[in-house]
């Protein structure tokens, strides 16, 4: 069964995987391991068939053909009402010109029409802020946003890639200001990259943003397709590649690598099933961001949804993967807190159960 979930603080509904199309072309920053449009069909066919309806992409994406190409395979499928279409503004279409990159007005208002005419649309539902550019003031972007709702080009604005402080001032001038508030913050996010968890969680309960992750098999690292060698590091993909965005890799990845492996094994599930679902499956995230280079990729990413991971598998994971938290961050661990703060005593928010989810599940078929 599908389940779709309300994006942040918003009644805009989306399906718990969402297919990026960051490699939906063959030119530009991406094109190293990019596909043919006749090789992204397949992929995006196969992720409509297995209920997805969120979409994302960018400008920037091999240099602009991601977004055409989409615009055409959407248009070919008749599925434009169906979707949640999201793309993004920041990056550079224009070196020469210091006003063609950022986020100032002028290059927002001029990435949204670009954007719309080379997805064949007349509204984006999801517009985001790519990278924080440093300088821009917030108020300045929070307002072209609203406009931009307010004109009808786009449907719900949001962020990625920014600060968390930047993120909380952001929503809370929307707010003071009755502007379109800010739903979706997406971020990096996997049993290799938990930095988010520091202060972007809690933010995003707390602003009324849903946290979308990408890239929750950190490239391809977690999918067990490579290895150690006497070199560092063997197996064919974009780790490999030269100039594909390639990463060091640790000591404490290995480790991570070697738990998520074991329980893999144990649970009779890929590499990548497991670590698609231990992100699905933490605070705060309302949708994680699957690339795939197959239909049958597709497939089997869907299948990350249809387990769970047994608490003491998922204790071995968080274990292995556990980041170093810094002060002042650690001191607001559980462990710290009840240490120090709450010593002897048993102190929380709500009990279980306060809040109990809301779920409108499809009715069971009958045995007749």
């Amino acid at each position: 069964m599908n389940h779709y979930y309300l994006l942040g603080r918003s009644g805009l509904r989306v399906s718990r995987l969402a297919l990026g199309t960051m490699n939906f072309g063959v030119d530009g920053f991406h094109a190293a391991y990019g596909k043919t449009e006749e090789e992204s069909e397949p992929i995006f066919r196969r992720y409509l068939e297995s209920g997805g309806n969120f979409i994302d992409t960018a400008d920037f994406y091999t240099a602009g053909e991601s977004e055409k190409i989409l615009g055409r395979l959407i248009d070919r499928a008749g599925v434009r009402e169906r979707l949640v279409l999201t793309s993004k503004f920041t990056n550079t279409v224009d070196p020469s010109d210091p006003n063609a990159s950022g986020n100032g007005r002028k290059h927002i208002m001029r990435a949204v029409e670009a954007s719309l005419s080379r997805l064949g649309t007349d509204y984006i539902d999801l517009y985001l802020l790519h990278t924080w550019d440093r300088i821009t003031p917030i108020e300045e972007v929070v307002h072209t946003l609203d406009d931009l709702v307010r004109a009808g080009k786009i449907r719900y604005a949001g962020l990625s890639d920014v600060p968390a402080w930047y993120a909380a001032r952001a929503q809370s001038y929307a707010e003071a200001h009755g502007l379109a508030p800010l739903i979706n913050l997406q971020l990096p996010y996997s049993l290799v990259n938990r930095g988010v968890e520091a202060e972007f969680v809690s933010m995003a309960q707390n602003v009324g943003m849903g946290l979308t992750a990408w890239s929750p098999i950190a490239g391809g690292l977690l999918t067990g397709k490579y290895r150690r060698s006497g070199d560092g590091l063997s197996g064919t993909g974009r780790l490999t590649t030269p100039n594909a965005g390639g990463r060091e890799i640790s000591p404490r990845d290995w480790q991570v690598i070697d738990a998520l492996e074991s329980v893999s094994a144990e649970l009779g599930r890929s590499m990548a099933q497991v670590a698609i679902n231990w992100v699905a499956t933490q605070p705060s995230v309302a949708s994680v961001i699957i690339g795939a280079s197959s239909a049958e990729q597709v497939s089997s990413n869907f299948e990350a949804l249809d387990f769970e991971i047994p608490a003491d598998a998922r204790r071995r994971l968080d274990e292995a993967s556990a980041p170093q938290l810094d002060l002042p961050y650690m001191m607001f661990t559980p462990q710290y807190q009840s240490w120090v703060v709450s010593p002897g005593l048993s102190i929380g928010d709500k009990p279980a159960g306060y809040a109990p989810p809301v779920l409108n599940a499809a009715a069971a078929q009958s045995a007749e």
